[in-house]
C-alpha cells in the first residue's frame, strides 16, 4: 500500500516582500501570498487530490496556506494538527533585518555562510542541521505512520523545515540541500511505498 504526501511552502509573506529574514517571527502573507496558497489549492483539485490529514507550524502565513488550500479541495474541516517542530528555521540574531542590512553589519561573506551552510548557525538561531534535528524525528513519530497506512497527507510549512524533510526523503548530502529552492505555494508530492521509501516525486510549478 501507497501513502502520498503532499509539501507545501507557505505564500509569500510579508518579510518574504521586504527581503526580511523571518523565522519564527509570527508575519502574515502578502496578498500575492494568499493567491499563491490558492493556486497551490487549485492544482491540488485539479488533480482530484483529497487529504486524510494535514499538519502545519506554529506560525500563521504556514496556517493560512493549510487552511486556503483545504479550503480549495474542498475540505475547509478537514483535521489540521498545528506544532512548532514543523516552524521555519530559527535565524536567532538575524531574525527581522533586512538582508542587505545584515551584510552590511557583518559581512557578505559571513551572511552567506549563515545563510547557505548546512551546519553554521546564526547567533541565538539554528543552523539547517538544527531544523532537521526537530523536523525528522516529527516526521517520523507523527506524519509518516499516516503515509504508511495509505493515507494522502498535506503538509504546509517554511523553506527550510520542508529541506529538512525533502534532504531526507530524496537522501541529498548537507551540501545539495542548500542549494535547493522552494517557491512559496508550490506543491511537491512525494508518493512513498509500504517501506518508506520513495516511488516518486512531482513538483506543481506554474
Amino acid at each position: 500500500m501507497s501513502g502520498t504526501l503532499v509539501l507545501v511552502r507557505h505564500g509569500q509573506s510579508e518579510w518574504n516582500l521586504k527581503n526580511l529574514f523571518t523565522g519564527w517571527r509570527d508575519v502574515d502573507l502578502t496578498e500575492q501570498g494568499h493567491k499563491e496558497a490558492k493556486d497551490a489549492g487549485a492544482k491540488l483539485k485539479a488533480r482530484g487530490l483529497k487529504f486524510d490529514i494535514a499538519f502545519t507550524s506554529a506560525l500563521i502565513r504556514a496556517q493560512k496556506t493549510c487552511q486556503h488550500i483545504l479550503d480549495a479541495v474542498g475540505q475547509s474541516e478537514l483535521k489540521t494538527i498545528r506544532d512548532q517542530a514543523l516552524n521555519e528555521r530559527d535565524y536567532g540574531d538575524l531574525s527581522g533585518l533586512n538582508k542587505d542590512d545584515a551584510r552590511k553589519k557583518w559581512g557578505e561573506e559571513q551572511v552567506h555562510i549563515w545563510r547557505r551552510s548546512y551546519d553554521v548557525s546564526p547567533p541565538d538561531g539554528e543552523s539547517l542541521k538544527d531544523t532537521g534535528a526537530r523536523v525528522w524525528p516529527y516526521y517520523l513519530h507523527d506524519l509518516q505512520p499516516h503515509v504508511l497506512r495509505g493515507e494522502t497527507v498535506l503538509v504546509a510549512a517554511h523553506g527550510n523545515s520542508l529541506r529538512a524533510l525533502i534532504m531526507a526523503l530524496d537522501g541529498k548530502s548537507g551540501e545539495e540541500i542548500v542549494k535547493l529552492e522552494l517557491g512559496t505555494g508550490v506543491p511537491v508530492i512525494y508518493k512513498l511505498n509500504a517501506d518508506s521509501t520513495v516511488a516518486s516525486k512531482e513538483v506543481l510549478e506554474g
